[in-house]
């Protein structure tokens, strides 16, 4: 009866089917996620050469533009060499229209080099559009998600997955965050990276050993993209002027051309490197300045309303042994609401961000106060024995989100969710907000709306090609690249591994450009800071193919290393100015202004004010003291005062000596202790120490870790000390009534710049 139950046909049938399913299932398991794409070209040898039009060709097909010959005429002028602009300017040069593109500062300078370096369709997002049965949110993360897709097969070398994890530290978020990641993963559908997957408390902790393990239950991973978020703003670029466009940085508009009907017909501009002004003539001009959208909405119309909201958003850098390689952290909810990443990013490990009201300004700091908030939440998550400290922060950030609202809706309108297009009367077409993920679907609309706006009907040779256009950089790359340059070069491994991972095939171009260490080993590959794979053949190759024309681009947007870390961006300086100085043949003065500004850009990048009089002198004599004589004078380094870099170096001789005799004295016996009451006694009663805030007392008592102690010793007191002078030498944080956090919604603020 068993026997002729089992071998029934329908038995048999479901028996088929189960098994048609299991394979089917594996087959589609094993075959998920981003493939990266195939190279195109052998991938062990080095490319043919490509050599960009120089700057001078480039301002020169500029001018030419209002000589009178509609031929020499653009179709379109793009204002803005971020994300947006670059991408805009992709977009419109691949469907054949005659493209130029100019920049105030450096291209990506802005907020397009002050993300959170991910590319991702936003759980966040989703999360609201479930529980608020939003359909907005929904198709945000669905254009988001594909996006992700596209991005990390046009330029696979800049991007990559990266796992996620969420801690979990009750019981009931588990089916809420595993539900939501499934959903996450569904909405990607074939275009997914990887399943996430639940992890039990003990692999969680092998993973991520520096998690705080009390009561932790477990945690759930997800994947998204990551990308260096400079270097793709100058591939966009790059590709952009492979398919014709002329580009130009330190170009700034200051005037709209308008024809006697009062339409946009070009602009007037001017070189910001020699002040010569001049007009370029084009069919359309677009608007893509992020934050700065208003300024040319004014400059079109005086009696513009403001539509920008910016919000700053701050990111720290701390060493790399806060988090893992291969694995970031999710905080999906911090003390206010908020969301922060905590993500390995070349090398080191970024947190953030912040959401806070700020001015629209070309160098936003990041304010002493959202930094140590960021710390502070970051101290919530990892185990108590590591002491998270200021003083560990390497460098960090503001990046200002352009929140717009439309200037076509309604007064009663909020803030748009995403990006918003709009063209004013006289013809300016302005692009604003959006995110990194989706530059490319942005620039695709407003391409569009463009042709349309513009007529341009007859001047393009097809529609939108952006999902297949590789960018520059990519035709030849492998994942296994790298060891080719080893194998040629006598690279060190890490230094091939970054020339790889942000030139793509172009770091054979990049190693021509190469000189001997002199060593025997590496052969090739001079460092420009010794904990970092940069070297000095990347400064070169920055100014003679990607127009890089001050050090402020060099150190912040082709080598990233201001980022990074700002102390060693320092060091490094004096040798960049050197080789920049040989390739643009700049005098004395030049090189001396060089220096002096890029070490007052260095203090917007987190900068510690006593860094400079710690900097060994490098390249000329005299180094350390001639940065510490500059900087002083803005009251950025207080004279006389030690680095931070270790609490023995902050004190000056025999200080340490006097705060011990002061503590002894106040005990009374040399192994006593004391209160925290009475240690904030003795302290006001130092001259050097009566200025510190209750707040910052408190504040240092958190980050040594002495908090929950009742009394403290001589040597936790001369920590105390120490911890406090870092504090005393941070910037000072603006008032609190003009710095109160705006926790924005999360549909509204780009899920992170």
């Amino acid at each position: 009866m068993l026997r002729r139950t089992l071998l029934s046909r329908k038995a048999l049938a479901y028996a088929s089917a189960g098994t048609l399913a299991a394979a089917g299932g594996g087959y589609y398991f094993l075959n998920s996620g981003p493939a990266y794409p195939t190279t195109t070209r052998e991938s062990r040898k080095p490319q043919p050469p490509w050599l960009p039009p120089t700057r001078e060709q480039n301002l020169n097909t500029l001018k030419a533009s209002a000589s009178g010959d509609d031929d020499a005429k653009f179709d379109l002028l793009i204002v803005g060499g971020g994300a947006t602009g670059a991408g805009v300017a992709v977009d419109a040069a691949s469907r054949g229209l005659k493209v130029a593109l100019v920049e105030r500062d450096d291209f990506s300078s802005g907020t397009s080099s002050k993300s959170t370096k991910l590319v991702h369709g936003g759980v966040r997002y989703l999360q609201k559009a479930v529980m608020e049965l939003d359909y907005e949110q929904y198709k945000l993360v669905r254009e988001a998600l594909h996006e992700r897709r596209i991005f990390l097969q046009t330029a696979p070398y800049l991007s990559h997955m990266l796992p996620i994890m969420l801690p979990i530290y009750k019981y009931w978020q588990v089916p809420y965050y595993w539900v939501g990641c499934k959903m996450y993963d569904i909405l990607a559908g074939k275009e997914n990276m990887e399943s996430s997957y639940l992890m039990s408390k003990g692999k969680a902790l092998e993973t991520f050993p520096m998690l705080n393990s009390e009561g932790l239950v477990g945690a759930l991973v997800y994947y998204d993209g990551q990308h260096n978020d400079a270097r793709m703003n100058m591939a966009l670029v790059m590709t952009a002027v492979k398919l014709g466009a002329t580009v130009a940085n330190k170009i700034e508009v200051v005037r709209l051309l308008k024809d006697d009907e009062g339409k946009i017909e070009g602009a007037r501009v001017r070189d910001n490197l020699t002040g010569e002004e001049w007009q370029v003539k084009a069919r359309g001009v677009v608007n893509a300045t992020g934050p700065f959208s208003d300024a040319m909405l004014t400059m079109d119309n005086p009696e513009h309303k403001p539509i920008v909201q910016a919000s700053s958003g701050v990111h720290i850098t701390l060493p790399n042994y806060y988090s893992p390689r291969t694995m970031g952290l999710l905080d999906p909810a911090t003390s206010d609401g908020r969301v922060i990443f905590f993500l390995p990013w070349e090398g080191n490990t970024i947190a953030g961000t912040t959401d806070t009201p700020a001015p629209v300004e070309s160098e936003p700091r990041a304010a002493e106060d959202e930094i140590r908030w960021v710390l502070e939440e970051v101290r919530r998550y990892l185990s108590p024995d590591i002491k998270v400290r200021r003083g560990d922060v390497l460098s960090a950030w503001s990046g200002l989100r352009p929140l717009v609202r439309n200037p076509a809706a309604s007064s009663t309108e909020g803030l748009v969710r995403n990006h918003m297009i709009y063209t004013s009367p006289s013809g300016l077409l302005t692009i604003a907000g959006g995110k990194w993920t989706t530059y490319r679907a942005m620039a695709q609309e407003t391409v569009d709306e463009a042709v349309k706006v513009f007529g341009l009907e007859n001047r393009v040779t097809s529609g939108c090609v952006t999902e297949q256009v590789r960018l520059v950089g990519s035709d030849a790359w492998s994942r296994n690249m790298f060891i080719g340059l080893i194998q040629r070069y006598g690279l060190d491994t890490e230094v091939a591994k970054h020339l790889s991972n942000n030139y793509g095939d172009r770091a054979w171009t990049v190693l021509s450009l190469a000189h001997p260490t002199g060593d025997t080993w590496p052969l090739y590959g001079v460092r420009l800071a010794p904990q970092y794979p940069f070297i000095e053949a990347e400064v070169r190759y920055a100014v003679r193919h990607e127009y890089a024309l001050t050090a402020t681009d060099v150190i912040a947007r082709r080598i990233r290393l201001s980022f990074l870390n700002a102390q060693a961006s320092l060091e490094a300086l004096p040798r960049i100015v050197d080789i920049m100085a040989e390739e643009l043949q700049w005098d004395a003065k030049r090189k001396e202004d060089e220096l002096t500004r890029t070490a007052r850009f260095l203090q917007s990048m987190g900068l510690q004010p006593g860094a400079i009089t710690a900097s060994p002198a490098r390249g000329a004599q005299g180094w350390r003291e001639w940065a510490r004589t500059k900087l002083e004078g803005a009251g950025a380094v207080p004279s006389g005062k030690k680095s931070t870099t270790n609490w023995r170096a902050q004190f000056e001789p025999g200080e340490v000596d006097n705060l011990r005799e002061a503590f002894v004295t106040r005990s009374r016996d040399p192994a006593g202790r004391l209160g925290k009451a009475a240690i904030r006694e003795l302290l006001l009663a130092l001259p050097a120490y009566a200025s510190i805030r209750t707040k910052d007392f408190e504040y240092v008592l958190e980050e040594t870790g002495l908090a929950r102690q009742k009394d403290v010793d001589v040597d936790e007191f001369v920590e105390i000390c120490a911890e406090l002078k870092e504090v005393s030498f941070a910037p000072v944080s603006r008032s609190v009534a003009k710095n109160l956090r705006l926790a924005i919604p999360v549909e509204k603020s780009g899920g992170g710049v």
